[in-house]
C-alpha cells in the first residue's frame, strides 16, 4: 500500500530533543569558550533554535560561540544575547 511522505516525516531522522541540543551548546561551546564566564551564559533552546544570553569576559569570542552553536547537529538557527560583562 503506497502513501504520501510528508517533508516532515523525512526530517524526523534529522531531529534531536531540544534539551540534548542545549546540552551540547554547553558543554562543546559555553564551556570551552568562555571556561571563567560560563556560568553567567543562559542556553535555551526552543524546536531547534538556540538563543544564548548573558555576559563573558572575552567579547571577541562571541561570534566565535554563535558560529559553533549554528554548527551542532540539528540547531536550525542561533539567538545571540551575549554582551561584554562591564570592566572594573
Amino acid at each position: 500500500m503506497g502513501g504520501i511522505v510528508s517533508r516532515a516525516d523525512l526530517l524526523k531522522v534529522f531531529l534531536r530533543p531540544d534539551d540534548d541540543l542545549a546540552a551540547e551548546i554547553r558543554g562543546e561551546v559555553v564551556d570551552r569558550l568562555f571556561p571563567v564566564s560560563h556560568r553567567g551564559v543562559k542556553v535555551d533552546v526552543t524546536h531547534g533554535v538556540a538563543t544564548l544570553t548573558g555576559s563573558v569576559r572575552d567579547t571577541q569570542l562571541i561570534p566565535v560561540a554563535t558560529r559553533l552553536s549554528q554548527a551542532v547537529e540539528g540547531v536550525v538557527s542561533v539567538n545571540c544575547h551575549l554582551e561584554g560583562m562591564p570592566s572594573t
